[in-house]
């Protein structure tokens, strides 16, 4: 070479700042946080968010956590024993108040004309009649029965209501703590959002320290098999390490956190960052191959000049895929984006500098792959078979396309969103566990509560909170809806006999509510009011409890409880976690539409701008877009769910999978200025740029396979559709383009200059 590039003039340079971008890399690392946090994923200015901070306000911000205690039968004296010290327990570490279980509730009863509130359980029987007397007693009492015992006897809750103040791990040790110290025969399961964010917090940790190291040998390993060369495994290599550090450093630099989702972040560097330099050292081999008496010098000038432009293409149309996730509107997505896509930037770069500085010192290795001669590589020969089948059959090929594309893409109709977050975690979990008894048993696990502003001991307004709560409970898929109301009409019955008129309902009178509440208050506590109404009496709320399988479930119950409640004059607002799980599916689906739209017309305009024709762009689109939507149809058919995680699939393939397209263009291209006709061209990119996007391809693929170990069902899913959506793409770039060019003979493929072979 009579003048040496920019990169050989510089090459120590490179090497050495390289070095020290590596070094100060790590640093932030060390300053990392982990935030599982599923409600602040979403801006702080949707409206289920700020519903649930202005119940917090009026009733006190406080999350509750679920501990269920499952047996034969929860009247046991050893059952009940153990139900009054864990509720005692709880209750002296001053974390968790207020606290509902069988040894806090009461039994509001009358006795001599007087009001009495006493323990519903006031002893442990040791007979079994007193246990039926008890159960029967129990069975009364519609503050307890249903909610704080199951129908059957067999499961009973304590509900704690933990304080936000106190970090999640501390309090769950808490918690495990006095479960500890008061063992039993009782098989106990908690649920909470508490606990769910320390479970996941942990598998976080747990999924970066096994993921990561296993991912990083398996690719060292394929980079092995691949090319049969320590230069050519551990130079891809170091560029992955490099744009890992730097990637995974932005988040804190940025001042995020670490999410469930930021999981896939380093997975997705080793998948993406060894594109670049898979091309450049598959290149390298191919022109040791070609002209074995060329220096290491020339082939690194060679190989720069050809491959700068294809790679630099391929690497913005990867980072412009990639940035469709910043218009998510779920957080964490759209940090993963802006991360992803700089860490991707870095290895394009690198890969184009680092790559051949460090190769240009190197000498060249044996000859590994012969580009004119027969191969012994499964991908030679795998590739050399397709060629024929491309050549005699293409418009075969294109059938089998189309009918393939309608099969699967049928069952996008079946395809459904998730509607809560409960499969973060592996479906036998206790916490599902836990979450599937209280469904079964105790009307449901999720919770709902609508606030009233007014004069709260007024009857009329009491009168209409009752109907509602009779109203609500007869929704299917509603358990129980309770207020203050149901209070005070059991205050009722205590107060008045079954021939009364006042017997069992709301007075008419507010003189008489306020009694009621007096009277109430001379026996119990005044507090067991505060979860249903605040100190004077202004507002109240009406918890309701709800179980729902899915999202058309839980949109049909919102709707039913707005229906029912949306037009009193009384009603200010209604919040709960149930609401921000809805909003946040919503903003899956929406998020999932901007990405997928940024991403097709960018990655459109990228093309037809590369190769000046509208129909390069709508060519090279279509792998993705065949991907995209056979991916989606195999979700319909497998019944895996559109969740934060999977609804990131669409801009990591699609900002993959067009490289592949790309290749096989620029190799047909030059092909064609060199003479051949699209036929051969097509056949000759297959069987030469084809190893290299194969490769490339499968690299990616088995980058991304690693997930498979991740703790989280949702992850593995994840792994399963991507891999699918990069062969897809891989398939469709390889086959579908090539027969489409070979039968319709775009002309952008026949304009502009002789390109060199890749």
């Amino acid at each position: 070479m009579e003048k040496k590039s920019f990169i050989l003039k510089n090459r120590k340079l490179i090497i050495i700042l390289t070095a020290i971008l590596a070094a100060a890399a790590v640093i932030p690392l060390f300053s990392l946080r982990i935030n599982p946090d599923l409600e602040s994923y979403l801006p702080d200015n949707i409206e289920s968010r700020i519903n649930n901070q202005k119940i917090g306000d009026l009733f006190g911000t406080k999350e509750p956590i679920v501990v269920i205690l499952s047996t034969e039968d929860v009247l046991a004296p050893e059952t009940l024993e153990r139900v009054d010290n864990l509720t005692n327990g709880f209750r002296d570490l001053g974390t968790l108040s207020p606290i509902q279980s069988l040894s806090t509730a009461k039994n509001i009863r009358g006795e001599d004309g007087m009001m009495l509130v006493d323990p519903v359980i006031d002893y442990y029987p040791q007979s079994e009649e007193e246990r039926e007397e008890l159960r029967n007693r129990i069975k009364d009492n519609d503050l307890a029965y249903k909610l704080l015992v199951s129908e059957d006897f067999k499961n009973t809750m304590i509900l704690l209501n933990s304080d936000l103040s106190v970090k999640d791990a501390e309090l769950m040790n808490q918690i495990d703590s006095i479960i500890t110290l008061y063992p039993g025969s009782e098989e106990v399961l908690i649920n909470g959002q508490p606990y769910l964010r320390d479970e996941a917090n942990a598998k976080i940790s747990k999924d970066i320290m096994i993921l990561l190291p296993l991912g990083l040998l398996i690719m060292l390993i394929f980079f092995w098999f691949s090319f049969r060369e320590f230069k050519g495994m551990i130079l891809p290599f170091g560029v992955v390490l490099i744009s890992i550090a730097i990637s995974m450093s932005l988040i804190p630099l940025l001042g995020w956190e670490l999410s469930i989702i930021g999981v896939l972040i380093p997975i997705m560097m080793i998948a993406i960052a060894n594109n670049y330099g898979v091309h450049f050292v598959a290149r390298y081999q191919e022109l040791n191959a070609i002209d074995p008496e060329s220096s290491m010098a020339d082939i690194v000038e060679e190989s720069l000049s050809y491959l700068k432009r294809p790679v630099i293409i391929c690497g913005l149309t990867t980072i412009v895929g990639i940035l469709g996730l910043t218009v998510h509107i779920l957080l964490p997505a759209s940090q993963m984006g802006v991360v992803s896509a700089i860490g991707i930037g870095i290895a394009l770069l690198l890969s184009l500098t680092f790559i051949p500085a460090v190769l240009s010192y190197l000498k060249k290795g044996k000859i590994h792959f012969h580009p004119n001669g027969e191969s012994k590589s499964i991908i030679a020969k795998a590739l050399s078979n397709l060629g024929h089948l491309l050549s005699r059959h293409p418009k075969r090929i294109l059938t089998g396309f189309a009918l393939f594309f309608i099969a699967i893409t049928a069952g996008i109709v079946i395809m459904r969103v998730a509607s809560d977050f409960n499969n973060i975690l592996p479906a036998k979990h206790p916490f599902n566990k836990s979450i599937e008894i209280a469904n079964r048993e105790f009307g449901g696990s999720k919770l709902m509560t609508a606030v009233f502003e007014g004069d709260i001991k007024d009857p009329e307004l009491l009168k209409r909170m009752e109907g509602y709560e009779k109203e609500l409970s007869e929704v299917e898929g509603i358990g129980s809806a309770t207020s203050i109301a149901k209070i005070i009409k059991k205050m009722s019955t205590a107060l008045n006999d079954p021939s009364d008129p006042g017997y069992n309902k709301i007075p008419d009178e507010r003189d008489a509510v306020a009694q009621y509440i007096e009277f109430y208050s001379m026996s119990g506590d005044p507090a067991d009011f505060d979860q249903f109404v605040d100190f004077d009496y202004t507002r109240a709320a009406v918890t309701i409890q709800f179980n729902a399988t899915g999202m058309k479930d839980l949109e049909r119950i919102i709707e039913s409880v707005n229906n029912i409640l949306g037009n009193d004059p009384s009603l200010t607002l209604v919040g709960g976690y149930s609401l921000v799980e809805k909003e946040m599916s919503e903003s899956i689906v929406k998020g999932q539409y901007y990405s997928l739209l940024f991403a097709f017309i960018a990655i459109f305009l990228l093309l037809a701008i590369i190769f000046k024709s509208i129909s390069a762009g709508l060519l090279g689109s279509l792998p993705l877009v065949f991907a995209v939507l056979c991916t989606f149809g195999f979700m319909g058919w497998s019944g895996i769910k559109l969740d934060i995680v999977t609804a990131l699939l669409s801009s990591v393939s699609i900002g993959l999978g067009v490289d592949f397209t790309i290749h096989m263009f620029w190799r047909m291209k030059s092909e064609i200025s060199s003479g051949r006709d699209y036929r051969e061209a097509a056949v000759t990119a297959l069987k030469t740029a084809g190893r290299g996007i194969t490769i490339n391809a499968l690299s990616v693929m088995l980058g991304f396979s690693i997930l498979f170990f991740s703790s989280f069902p949702i992850i593995k899913s994840f792994a399963l559709l991507i891999i699918l959506s990069l062969l897809f793409c891989l398939v469709s770039s390889l086959l579908l383009v090539p027969a489409i060019c070979i039968i319709f003979k775009p002309s952008f493929l026949k304009n502009g200059k002789k390109h060199e072979i890749i």
